[in-house]
């Protein structure tokens, strides 16, 4: 019975609260955050704010990880919290956290740490929170545009550099126009099923998809690819890596990526999963054409930060490849994969932070000659993690690769296993390229010996989690099979 002073009180609507929770409390932190900075000095706040942030996504990593299990609705059926869910909102809000902090001194030294910074990394990834739990059209479009409005800020946010505004400004244009393609597939859907929510759509394609249906479903595929900067719809990827500040190419490199990848697999099993052979040949298509651009286009490129867009290009391809598959054994895959990718990247953009002469922040590739002569453990760091992005055994890069081919041959797609393999070897140049200019490049003026702690235990800790998960890559396997079974059962 519901007492007199709390009317919800075992109502649907507390059920509701209790499925979003972290969501609200860290929206209600964002906001106390905001009025904190704004009568607090501002910019001056802005350090605190961030450290502030930081400790707010992790501690409501450790809540989202440590709450219930199961599943439950809320909204009508509209936010799902379940444990593919939760092990996508975990994954994100640690990576949000760890780029916060490692990028917090890049930030100060270009003058540049606004406190909109850490606010809207924030509220970036409440709307990712929002996309992963989406179980209705209205809902995923609500979370991807509050995750895209605050990225478009932080990718033009220094406001004095032409080419970040530019990076900004081709992001907004780029991402409204994903955005209409994915609301025009809506649409679509909408009016052949009757309904936006996911277990509609699913009923209504349950004896076999219409062709408005497969047309809208077309459309919402391409919204979603231009999201994980799948080709060929990638194109504002490298010009937006390049000119955004390096911390925010950090976070769009890692965040984003995961909240897109696992909201793609949301759509396609929780509304099309009975008609999986509608759209298998198409994600496999962008997972191929995504592996060999991103391959080939970064072997000609001298710019760290344009390189490795290209390499999220190619290694999306990789994690599409498990959802090409169909299978829970693919959504396993592709769960693990873009936990191994966040690891590398966060730690590869830890090591490129810290790339200064004379107080300068140095992209250029070729400012890594003979670069391990005088910072040895730096650089077989950036070399175990370069192994790894490479798919060389025996680390983890390796494994990860390994679940996806392997959930492919299982799927009877040995031919997309295959030219898996054949784009791993083609990029696998440019990475080892890297290490040869560490290690046998021409001598040059020296980059600067400067890293902040946070970025070093960065470094060394996604290193050595590349070499020593071999084991048992620190049990990530039974919590992705777990998700992935929460997905498609």
């Amino acid at each position: 019975m519901a007492s007199p002073g709390w009317p919800w009180e075992g109502s649907e609507t507390m059920i509701n609260a209790a499925a979003a929770l972290p969501e609200i409390l860290l929206v209600l932190f964002a906001m106390a955050a905001l009025l904190f900075a704004v009568f607090g000095g501002k910019d001056e706040a802005a350090p605190s704010v961030l450290w502030a942030s930081a400790a707010a996504l992790a501690a409501a990593a450790l809540f989202v990880g440590a709450g219930g299990r199961g599943t439950r609705e809320a909204f009508h059926g509209a936010f799902v919290d379940d444990g593919y869910a939760r092990f996508a909102k975990v994954t994100i809000l640690l990576s949000a956290a760890a780029i916060l902090v490692i990028g917090r001194r890049h930030m100060e030294r270009l003058g540049i740490l606004k406190f909109e910074y850490p606010i809207l990394i924030t509220l970036a990834a409440v709307g990712m929170m929002m996309m992963v739990s989406a179980g209705d059209l209205m809902a995923l479009y609500m979370g991807l545009e509050l995750q895209s409005l605050a990225l478009y800020v932080v990718a033009s946010i220094d406001r004095d550099s032409t080419r970040s505004t530019e990076a900004g400004l081709k992001y907004f244009v780029l991402g409204a126009l994903s955005s209409g393609l994915l609301l025009y597939g809506a649409s679509l859907v909408y009016g052949y099923a009757g309904t936006t929510l996911f277990s509609g759509i699913l009923r209504a394609a349950g004896d076999g998809a219409s062709i408005g249906l497969v047309f809208g479903l077309v459309f919402i595929s391409v919204g979603l690819a231009f999201k994980v900067s799948a080709a060929p719809f990638h194109m504002w990827t490298p010009d937006v890596y390049e000119g955004a500040p390096t911390p925010v190419t950090a976070f769009f490199a890692t965040a984003p990526k995961v909240a897109a990848m696992v909201l793609f697999g949301r759509v396609l099993w929780d509304a099309f999963g009975g008609v999986s052979g509608d759209w298998t040949q198409i994600v496999a298509f962008l997972s191929v054409v995504s592996m060999f651009l991103g391959a080939v286009a970064a072997i000609g490129q001298r710019d760290i930060k344009r390189l490795m867009a290209y390499s999220s290009i190619s290694h999306m391809g990789f994690a599409l490849i498990g959802l090409a598959a169909g299978t829970e054994e693919g959504a396993r895959a592709m769960l693990i994969y873009m936990v191994v990718y966040v690891v590398m990247n966060i730690g590869v953009f830890a090591f490129i932070l810290s790339m200064e002469r004379e107080g300068e922040p140095v992209t250029d590739i070729g400012a890594l000659n003979n670069y391990s002569k005088g910072e040895p453990l730096k650089g077989l760091a950036l070399l175990v993690l370069m192994f790894s992005l490479a798919g060389v055994p025996p680390f983890v890069g390796f494994f990860a690769k390994l679940y996806v081919l392997s959930a492919a041959v299982g799927a009877g797609m040995a031919w997309l296993a295959l030219a898996g393999a054949v784009a791993s070897v083609i990029a696998a140049y440019y990475y080892l390229r890297i290490v040869y200019f560490m290690y046998f490049g021409e001598e040059g003026a020296p980059l600067d010996r400067t890293m902040t702690p946070a970025n070093w235990i960065a470094l060394l800790a996604c290193a050595g989690a590349m070499a020593a998960g071999v084991v048992n890559l620190f049990g990530i396997e039974a919590l992705a099979a777990s998700a992935a079974a929460a997905l498609v059962d």
